[in-house]
């Protein structure tokens, strides 16, 4: 029985379209925050060994400070080997990070690039067998190959390899997919007790044996993962085999999409706005479809004006929002506005209620005018 750390998909040097300056170096400081989370979970629970099934960096051109700034952290680790098998996103190609001289030069020793298919031995009677990937995008998932020559070994087992499993799917061409079935008969006759896998990127349990495992991403990177911010903790023997989820991430993303029609139904999308315990460290993605007044529709606007300097990042989708604003009487009752002002009301209620691709502007700008009149 062996006890190690189970994670993936680390993407150091990722960036976000969406993030500002602020935002982003939160970002990408959490994600190596994470990584040191992962090594005190080792340490707390005395595991031999912490395996990184693919992705550790977010492709091989990443910055020379981010090469550092991770293997900064991974120094110090503990005494704790560390394996690192490189994947989709930082293949051991031609350009590799794993080569550039920042990298080996500073590497700590019980740092390991797993280079190919040859069994480590990580503790007395335990070894990794470890896919890298070669290119970015392979014939097949080179996890094949090394099953293909796999005998039964003398102690335990772990099985390091990247990719998605048919059943689970994966963010990748396809050429990369593995079949459940394979992994499961590789269990089956004992040639490997664990098999851990890099990819998706949320923690799941794949197929009914319990020994084959997505670690999932330390820290999330968009808003269909499930189960993010995760890593794995591990026992695992021949006739037994313990998996616990252990968080270790800060950030979260969270969409939703609102169908609005008044006042009950604006609380219900300022109550959203307002839920998250630590919104410098939440992405939002918001949709609005239906009709407001202007009196809600400045509400609305004032809230995700705030929530727009709150939030680590905060987007409206697009795809899905179809919100009109349409001015009652006791709207521009309020705004009492005469001569060429009440005019433009006019005009600009005329086209928001016309439809059409110029109603949208209409009702911001009469929204606009609205905040602006009635507040002064």
């Amino acid at each position: 029985m062996v006890r190690f750390v189970h994670t993936a998909d680390w993407q150091l040097g990722m960036r976000r379209r969406y993030l500002d300056e602020g935002a982003q170096s939160r970002f990408s400081q959490d994600r190596l925050d994470a990584v040191e989370a992962v090594g005190r979970l080792a340490v707390e629970e005395d595991a031999a060994f912490v395996v990184v099934a693919g992705d550790v960096f977010d492709d091989n051109q990443v910055d020379r400070r981010t090469v550092l700034r991770a293997l900064d952290v991974l120094a110090r680790f503990p005494d704790v080997p560390v394996l690192l098998l490189p994947g989709n996103h930082d293949p051991l190609d031609a350009g590799s990070v794993y080569d550039r001289e920042d990298f080996r030069a500073n590497c700590p020793p019980r740092v390991h690039v797993v280079a190919d298919g040859t069994p480590i031995e990580v503790a007395p009677g335990v070894e990794v067998v470890g896919a890298p990937w070669p290119v970015k995008r392979p014939l097949h998932n080179p996890v094949l190959d090394v099953l293909a020559d796999l005998p039964r070994p003398d102690g335990v087992r772990v099985l390091l390899a990247h990719g998605g499993v048919d059943v689970a799917g994966g963010a990748f061409d396809q050429a990369g997919l593995l079949r459940l079935a394979d992994l499961e008969a590789a269990v089956g006759d004992g040639s490997v007790h664990f098999i851990a896998l890099g990819d998706r990127h949320s923690a799941t349990s794949v197929g009914d044996t319990g020994r084959v495992w997505f670690a999932g991403a330390p820290e999330p990177t968009s808003y269909v993962e499930e189960n993010p911010g995760k890593a794995l903790l591990v026992d695992v023997g021949p006739d037994s085999v313990q998996v616990e989820e252990r968080r270790v991430g800060r950030w979260t993303f969270r969409q939703q999409v609102f169908d609005v029609a008044g006042e009950q139904d604006l609380q219900a999308v300022l109550r959203w706005l307002d839920e998250p315990t630590d919104k410098p460290h939440t992405i939002g993605k918001l949709a609005l479809r239906g009709s407001l007044t202007l009196r809600d529709r400045a509400r609305l606007d004032e809230a995700l004006a705030n929530a727009a300097e709150t939030y680590g990042a905060l987007e409206e989708w697009q795809r899905h929002a179809d919100l009109v604003t349409a001015p009652d009487e006791h709207d521009l009752d309020a705004m009492e506005v005469g001569g060429f002002v009440a005019d433009a009301v006019a005009q600009l209620r005329a086209t928001a209620a016309g439809g059409g691709p110029e109603a949208e502007d209409a009702g911001d700008a009469l929204a606009l005018l609205y905040r602006k009149v009635v507040s002064a």
